[in-house]
């Protein structure tokens, strides 16, 4: 099914217009999207289960077993689709090798788990003896409900009964023998995958909505990024989360709770990339400020802006662009030249009215993420303000394209200059002519993001223009990015994506326009249009399972 791309966007020139191969579709820019009615599609285009990604997996057996339990390295890895590990999971199978490594976790987590300074968090019956069947369905009937985010059924039930007993005769101990069913538990789809099949809708006839306990699940995961907890468990049980008052209190529930933070951070970190910042590798002779923590306390620093954001001061999401308010370390403090708020960690701050650093766009993290390792690259940071924040599509350079620039010389001694030539041929400027001038408006931040104001001895030059918007520095850039038709519907699109763990079809378009029109009434609340995303229609109901 071909997925929806980003507008067209009227810049540059007439000429450029007719030219232009980044996008495609050809579409009209985004337009005023009108309040919701009856007449816009209720349910997302697609369907279907999604396997656990890495962090969902060891958060939830950690909410569930204990913190205390530690959980394997080697898992079968995430594969991201369209900027999301939950799209990817909705595609990804398991491997042979993935299996084995399932396998050989559930047995160590079941091990760790019925220790004996654990197993009373387990039990609430004392054995009978080698084999007690009652209290081994004791204990798999409470443990399944949690780890398969449903009841299990009697015959369920009896298979996970008979192996333990089995495995106890055997083994002559009752606690080994229970190793054996919680190990199955772990190793099962039922808590590998998130299972999505659906029920009829009696109050849609014709249509199929998702059951209780998938709406405890599919909650959970999008605003906790875990498992449900015993709460929404028992919501699902009661029924309720069919029901827009009792789905509403229970997204407001998990909304209000510290854990929605951690949901968020992760939404964030994926949408911006920023879990690459782990892997962050500098020239260390060229940049001397460089260091391995770096880059993860450049991804801290924009994930506790959007926290703060969207949890503390419940702030209008554009203004994540032109802030001067920030979270640093002692380390970050030095290379932005600002003081540090603390001695040590993380403390809030502002940038002084008169610095070049604005929201995001000044943050370590987009500005060396999107360089080169020894260089700064107005063509990578210019393609993530494009592709990821304005949602235009821009194309891989063809296989046989020659990206080398020319080496930095009296004649050519700024960025700016030695671009020139992917501006001006035909056969790249069709797409750099989208991105190079965004990113040279980034310039006077070098390949780490240290400010400057030279480049081998010449001024640089941030000034551009966007889509007719001229700016004249990286603050006009930040205020133009603000106030883009674009930005908060890439938004409402990505978010939509990562809550409905497929890419979004021509079939939603409407149903985005409408979540677009809740968020920029809500004053472009994130939570607010978190709570609406939960609430809707695309989420509640399903398609026919594959």
């Amino acid at each position: 099914m071909k997925h929806l791309t980003s507008s067209r966007h009227p810049w540059w020139s007439a000429l450029l217009i007719g030219l232009l191969a980044c996008s495609s579709e050809k579409t009209e820019p985004s337009p005023t999207p009108p309040p919701p009615g009856p007449e816009l599609p209720a349910l997302a285009a697609q369907t279907g289960a999604q396997r656990l990604s890495v962090t969902q997996y060891r958060r939830s057996i950690h909410a569930i077993l204990g913190d205390d339990i530690v959980i394997p390295t080697a898992l079968e890895p995430d594969q991201p689709q369209s900027g999301f590990v939950a799209v990817g999971a909705s595609y990804s199978t398991i491997s042979a090798r993935g299996i084995e490594q399932y396998e050989k976790a559930a047995y160590t987590i079941a091990r760790q788990a019925l220790a004996p300074e654990r197993r009373a968090r387990l039990l609430s019956c004392t054995p009978a003896g080698v084999t007690d069947d009652a209290c081994a369905r004791s204990a798999f009937q409470a443990l399944g409900r949690k780890l398969w985010r449903r009841p299990l059924a009697q015959d369920e039930l009896d298979r996970l009964v008979a192996l333990s007993t089995k495995a106890a005769t055997t083994l002559g101990d009752f606690h080994e023998g229970l190793q054996f069913g919680i190990a199955a538990l772990l190793q099962s789809p039922a808590f590998l995958y998130r299972t999505a099949e659906g029920e009829p809708d009696p109050n849609n006839p014709g249509l199929r909505r998702y059951t209780s306990y998938e709406m405890a699940s599919r909650l959970s995961f999008f605003l906790w990024n875990k498992t449900p907890d015993d709460e929404l468990l028992d919501a699902a049980q009661a029924g309720v989360l069919v029901e827009e008052s009792g789905l509403r209190q229970q997204a407001e529930r998990l909304l209000a709770s510290p854990l929605a933070r951690e949901g968020a951070r992760n939404f964030f970190s994926e949408y911006l990339g920023l879990n690459e910042l782990d892997q962050l590798s500098k020239d260390p002779v060229l940049f001397t400020y460089f260091s391995t923590e770096v880059g993860p306390a450049a991804r801290e620093e924009t994930l506790r802006l959007f926290e703060h954001f969207v949890f503390d001061a419940d702030a209008d999401y554009r203004d994540l662009l032109t802030t001067r308010t920030t979270f640093v370390n002692p380390k970050l403090a030095s290379m932005y030249g600002i003081p540090a708020p603390n001695l040590q960690g993380f403390g809030r701050t502002e940038h002084p009215e008169d610095s070049p650093r604005r929201g995001i766009l000044g943050h370590i993290s987009t500005l060396a993420l999107h360089s080169h390792p020894v260089s700064s690259s107005a063509t990578l940071r210019g393609r993530f303000l494009r592709s990821r924040l304005l949602c235009f599509k821009i194309p891989d350079p063809p296989v046989n394209a020659n990206t080398a620039l020319p080496e930095p010389s009296p004649e050519l001694p700024t960025l700016r200059q030695r671009l020139y030539s992917h501006l001006t041929d035909p056969a790249c400027s069709i797409c750099h002519l989208s991105m190079d001038p965004l990113g040279l408006a980034l310039e006077q931040f070098d390949g780490i993001g240290r400010f400057r104001r030279r480049e081998n001895g010449v001024n640089i030059d941030p000034s551009g223009d966007l889509d007719g918007v001229p700016f004249q520095d990286v603050q006009g850039l930040a205020t133009a990015m603000h106030d883009h038709p674009d930005l908060t519907p890439c938004f409402v699109r990505n978010l939509y994506r990562y809550a409905t763990a497929y890419p979004e079809t021509k079939e939603e378009q409407k149903t985005l326009e409408a979540l677009h029109h809740e968020f920029r009434a809500s004053g472009y609340k994130v939570r607010s249009l978190m709570l609406a995303l939960a609430l809707s229609p695309a989420f509640r109901l399903s398609q026919e399972p594959r």
